[in-house]
């Protein structure tokens, strides 16, 4: 698809990863198609120099931000949890840009998705904590990633989320429970103050949140809707929600300048 030359532009924070002894910023491909397909939005790749870059400044010139799934795990030191389990793969150069991008975006009310490290990533910033490993705790599911089974069948559906009826969820969804994919090791434990609990999976592990008394759009989701996001009505339903707030956001955007500059034009004559 061609996007229209005004579509919003959504900010993607990129992970970094070491090849060959140097520091790359990557962001996995799915995330760039569904923010082109599902939110009809240019995506823009943020690159993880931690405070060098001025949240601010970046929040001025979007319209969105989605805070994508990554191999890598919040570091614990930002929520005082448990010590991590040894071969938790980390990544400081996200966690420093992500976290208080999170905080910043909720104060001028940009559009935020959040996305698996994402979703977790909300929690931590705004005071929750993290469960680092939900396979072990008692009466919960394994919600890793299947092994040694083909990249598709990893995607597929692994079970129920049931919604809180009333909830941006069920609204955007329009309807109280859909069957989601599973890869991830950590989960919320504690929610943040802030925190709405708007989904669960079967066994009770946190997998839909949002955000209380909050006029801007703030949703996140435990599992993958971002891949083929064309084939579920679903994924395509969250994403074009994303979208639609996005492209409010530039309106809202574009107007203030537009009228900021007529009153300079104004004041100067």
């Amino acid at each position: 698809m061609k996007l229209a030359n005004d579509a919003p532009i959504v900010a993607v924070p990129m992970c970094v990863k070491q090849i060959d002894g140097q520091n790359f910023h990557t962001v996995g491909e799915k995330y760039l198609t569904a923010v082109i397909q599902g939110a009809e939005a240019y995506p823009l790749s943020f690159p993880a120099l931690g405070p060098v870059l001025d949240p601010a400044a970046l929040l001025g010139q979007v319209d969105g931000v989605l805070f994508t799934g990554s191999p890598s795990n919040v570091a614990v030191h930002h929520y005082e949890g448990e010590p991590d389990r040894p071969d938790s793969p980390q990544d400081p150069g996200r966690d420093a840009v992500t976290l208080p991008l999170i905080r910043a975006a909720i104060a001028r009310e940009v559009p935020i998705f959040c996305i698996c490290r994402g979703f977790q990533e909300l929690n931590v910033a705004l005071g929750g904590t993290l469960d680092t490993q939900v396979h072990i705790a008692d009466g919960r599911m394994d919600h890793r990633a299947p092994q040694d089974v083909p990249y598709e069948q990893m995607y597929g559906p692994r079970h129920k989320v049931t919604f809180a009826a009333g909830g941006q969820f069920a609204r955007i969804l329009g309807k109280n429970e859909t069957e989601v994919n599973s890869l991830h090791w950590q989960g919320i434990a504690k929610p943040a103050p802030r925190i709405q609990v708007e989904g669960r999976a079967e066994d009770g592990v946190i997998e839909a949140v949002s955000l209380q008394d909050y006029a801007g759009f703030c949703l996140g989701a435990q599992w993958h809707p971002e891949f083929r996001v064309t084939e579920n009505a679903d994924s395509m339903a969250l994403f074009k929600a994303f979208g639609a707030a996005a492209r409010a956001r530039r309106q809202q955007r574009l107007g203030g300048g537009a009228k900021s500059a007529a009153r300079k034009a104004g004041a100067a004559a």
